[in-house]
């Protein structure tokens, strides 16, 4: 599966199943963030986007698939890149508002090349 390449906007007709997509507390533009985290160190990667059809996607294919909020298109991780994201399991939060998406990830999560797209990007704290 290729990302799509022309523009378009979020899915609403998606065959997500419904009971799924009634559990699902979407932003004005259809989307939920998806926090995408490493199954088996509990290590945080990355957040995207998905509407009900990028949610639809990734239940259905074993890899992550976002909507891109500045290409307005879908992406499936790795497909340029080659650092995939092979969906280990998935959840929804209390409010319906986050998704948690554990994975196998395979090289890098950030479009930058490191491992994280929060590694080195600390902020100070006050206590």
């Amino acid at each position: 599966m290729a990302t799509d390449t022309t523009p378009q906007t979020p899915r609403p007709d998606s065959a997500l199943d419904p009971a799924v997509a009634a559990m699902l507390k979407r932003d004005d533009a259809g989307l939920v963030a998806a926090v995408i985290q490493q199954h088996d160190t509990g290590e945080v990667l990355m957040l995207g986007w998905m509407d009900d059809e990028a949610l639809h996607r990734t239940l259905t294919t074993g890899r992550v698939t976002f909507w891109s909020r500045s290409r307005q298109e879908y992406w499936r991780k790795g497909d340029t890149s080659g650092h995939v994201q092979y969906v280990k399991s998935v959840a929804v939060d209390c409010d319906g508002d986050a998704l948690l998406v554990r994975v196998d990830q395979v090289g890098a999560a950030c479009h930058t090349g490191t491992r994280t797209c929060f590694e080195g990007r600390g902020l100070p704290v006050s206590s």
